[in-house]
């Protein structure tokens, strides 16, 4: 008799539930029958069917239903309507989802986790971002821990975020992509200070110029190279040398941890072309230069970047002058010959008119080799 009893009961209890309206809010579990294009048919134990809309079932209404969910499954619904009019009950699953989510938001919020979202529309201030079935907001000022200009650079992408404010009553989220990134950034920037040495050559991106030098991004600490440590040669600017962006390898010339500073140098990292200047330039070769500064007593001429010379004026024409500018100026080129080299004080003698009387010199050895050749010529065909 009990057991009697017992099925009895159970289908009272079917019976009571399958005449008992479902109400707007109420939440239910439900098994689905079909899986349609724009719509999940979903039992939920009532006299008729429940049916979940795409828009309900989904924010994003650009999904393939029959790839989501499959006949057979088992979901929570949350009651929306208790007639369409046709007799359906009209269900939302994204509510539920919504519900859940909600709760999970909260949680991570009070315990400073992050989470992953994915951004949408730009607007106002900020960009859109989605977290599940969730709607939030990311301001500019938290997208990046940099300005940034253009907040197309962040559209449809997926970033890692906190929470920093949520009220579920008004329906706000506020993520920051920007406390994520500070992280990374102090953590590179102490992994950094632990392992970076004065007299070390590294490489870093150039990120900033100034007329005074350029910062150079050291992978989480930026260092300075002043211009004058920039070239072995003269330069008025930086952008001479240096574009932002450019991969660099710099020398490491101070480190100052309490200020906060790294001086660097590009030039260091690369040789010193007085290292091998007796190598390159020997007494009495001829080469071009170009005059980079007059003084009264001479000009001084750039080999190449970091190696000048210098033409006393007393070498500079074979004719008496008062000061150069009276036959050269900055920026002309010129032949010049090697007189003296002295490596250890990084000073090169130069000549111009010594170069002038050699080429000169030349000139007229070749025209008489010519003119013996052509003599030659003429006594040999006599001959014959």
């Amino acid at each position: 008799m009990e057991n009697g009893n017992n099925t009895f009961n159970e289908l009272l209890e079917q019976e009571e539930k399958l005449f008992t309206v479902p109400r707007r809010g109420n939440i239910l579990t439900g098994k689905v029958v079909q899986v349609l294009d724009n719509e999940v048919v979903v039992n939920i134990g009532y006299k008729s069917d429940g049916i979940i809309p795409l828009n309900e079932f989904s924010n994003n209404t650009d999904i393939n239903l029959k790839d989501i969910i499959k006949e057979g499954e088992e979901i929570e619904v949350y009651v929306l309507k208790s007639d369409d009019g046709e007799g359906n009950v009209v269900l939302s699953k994204k509510r539920i989802d919504a519900i859940k989510n909600w709760e999970l938001i909260e949680k991570v919020s009070q315990e400073n986790e992050s989470i992953i979202v994915k951004t949408g529309e730009a607007v106002k201030g900020g960009i859109i971002a989605y977290y599940k079935e969730l709607r939030g907001f990311i301001p500019a000022s938290q997208l990046s821990n940099e300005y940034v200009e253009n907040l197309d650079e962040y559209l449809n992408k997926e970033l890692e975020v906190n929470v920093i404010e949520v009220d579920k009553n008004k329906n706000k989220i506020i993520f920051s992509h920007r406390k994520i990134l500070e992280v990374i950034l102090k953590e590179k920037r102490e992994k950094l200070w632990s392992t970076l040495e004065k007299d070390m050559v590294v490489k870093g991106e150039v990120k900033r110029l100034a007329n005074f030098g350029a910062f150079v991004d050291l992978g989480g600490l930026d260092g300075l190279i002043h211009i004058s440590e920039m070239s072995w040669g003269r330069i008025k600017h930086p952008k001479e040398v240096l574009n932002i962006g450019d991969i660099v390898e710099v020398y490491v010339k101070e480190i100052d941890k309490e200020k906060d500073r790294i001086s660097l140098s590009l030039k260091q990292a690369k040789e010193n072309p007085w290292d091998r200047i007796d190598e390159k330039y020997i007494v009495d070769d001829i080469i071009k230069g170009k005059v980079v500064k007059l003084v009264d007593f001479g000009a001084f001429i750039e080999l190449e970047p970091g190696v000048e010379g210098l033409v006393h004026i007393s070498q500079i024409s074979e004719t008496r002058i008062a000061k150069p500018s009276e036959v050269l100026e900055v920026g002309q080129t010129v032949d010049v010959k090697v007189i003296d080299v002295k490596k250890e004080e990084k000073r090169l003698g130069l000549s111009i008119k010594e170069a002038k009387e050699s080429e000169d010199l030349e000139d007229y050895v070749y025209e008489n080799e010519e003119e013996q050749s052509t003599i030659g010529d003429v006594l040999k065909s006599k001959e014959k």
